[in-house]
């Protein structure tokens, strides 16, 4: 055991002769180098502090990154809750519903209460997964607060008439569908 390092390398075949005259030869070259000033010698120790902190500093990223990916999976799963226990029931939909998502025109089916109070903004159509489904407003609200791109349509309550509406005398028909 009092070899050292080099010379139980070389007795268990991972050097020769030949590569450790050279490593001798770089350290030599690279301490006469550090007297001279042309390059700048590094103390074992700071450069073993240097890669500690280094070290740190990932790991601390790669804590924040996992934290925040943990953080995701904990809001998808609170949105599929809530859209799961507070979804309305549409069995009986016998009219389609024709919203916009991403520059598509999509339907639903409801029925005609639920197409009334989609209408007046008392219900709103969220997203889960490739589904689409009902919720009351104000539980869109608080999935809107967690994640707004699941919100697909909710309607404002109550949106005013503006006064400077040039079709203002031309009320759109009750019935009107398209």
């Amino acid at each position: 055991m009092a070899n050292s390092l080099q010379d139980q390398l070389m007795k268990a075949g991972l050097a020769d002769k030949k590569q450790a005259r050279r490593a001798k030869q770089a350290k030599r070259e690279d301490a006469n180098r550090a007297k001279r000033g042309e390059i700048e010698f590094e103390d074992p120790a700071e450069r073993a502090r240097r890669q500690r902190a280094e070290q740190a500093e990932r790991d601390r990223a790669l804590a924040r990154e996992n934290q925040e990916r943990q953080r995701e999976k904990e809001i998808a799963a609170q949105l599929r809750q809530l859209i799961e226990q507070h979804r309305l029931a549409r069995n009986d939909a016998d009219q389609s519903y024709q919203f916009v998502q991403d520059k598509k025109i999509k339907k639903l089916n409801v029925t005609a209460r639920q197409q009334d109070q989609l209408a007046r903004g008392l219900i709103a159509i969220v997203a889960l997964g490739d589904r689409h489904e009902l919720v009351p407003a104000p539980i869109a609200e608080k999935i809107r607060q967690r994640d707004e791109a699941v919100v697909v349509l909710l309607n404002e309550k109550g949106a005013g008439v503006d006064e400077d509406d040039p079709y203002a005398d031309y009320p759109i028909p009750d019935d009107l569908m398209w």
